[in-house]
């Protein structure tokens, strides 16, 4: 019995720890990753998209260079523009995140794409992502998976 309780005690603190709430903001020297969260997808076959707010309190401006996640072999950061009445989307590449302020990657914009699937991601489901930013160096968040017709964070 005095084995079980330091173990039970161990694994409460792990699961507490290994995955912030999606309340709470993640600090990476001056940056703040805010509200990560995903769709969920249908099956592997099409490509998922991820969202999160980032704000810079520096006095300098840092770029988003890369994204990692396990659950794609690819992820960059798309935008979407619309023109003669036309959307479209491609890659935006390395994202500025302005001094004293901030960039919001949110549906029908800026917004990461999970591209070849490795996993489907499932409703009330996280997956881990890393983001890569040129000056303030790699931060791991945990991205909370909503419905597949969320519009964002699910209370």
């Amino acid at each position: 019995m005095s084995r079980i309780v330091p173990q039970m005690l161990s694994a409460f603190i792990y699961l507490i720890t290994a995955f912030p709430a999606s309340a709470e903001p993640t600090r990476l020297g001056d940056l703040i990753i805010e509200t990560p969260w995903a769709r969920a997808s249908i099956g592997m076959s099409r490509p998922a998209a991820a969202y999160i707010t980032i704000r810079n309190e520096g006095k300098t401006t840092d770029i988003l260079t890369g994204i990692e996640t396990t659950v794609s072999a690819k992820s960059e950061v798309h935008k979407m523009e619309m023109k003669n009445g036309v959307a479209s989307m491609g890659p935006a590449g390395p994202v500025e995140i302005p001094a004293n302020g901030s960039v919001k990657l949110a549906p029908g914009g800026l917004h990461i794409m999970l591209m070849k699937l490795q996993q489907p991601l499932r409703k009330d489901d996280r997956f881990s992502m890393t983001l890569i930013f040129k000056d303030a160096g790699r931060v791991d968040i945990s991205v909370p998976i909503y419905s597949v017709g969320a519009s964002g964070p699910e209370k």
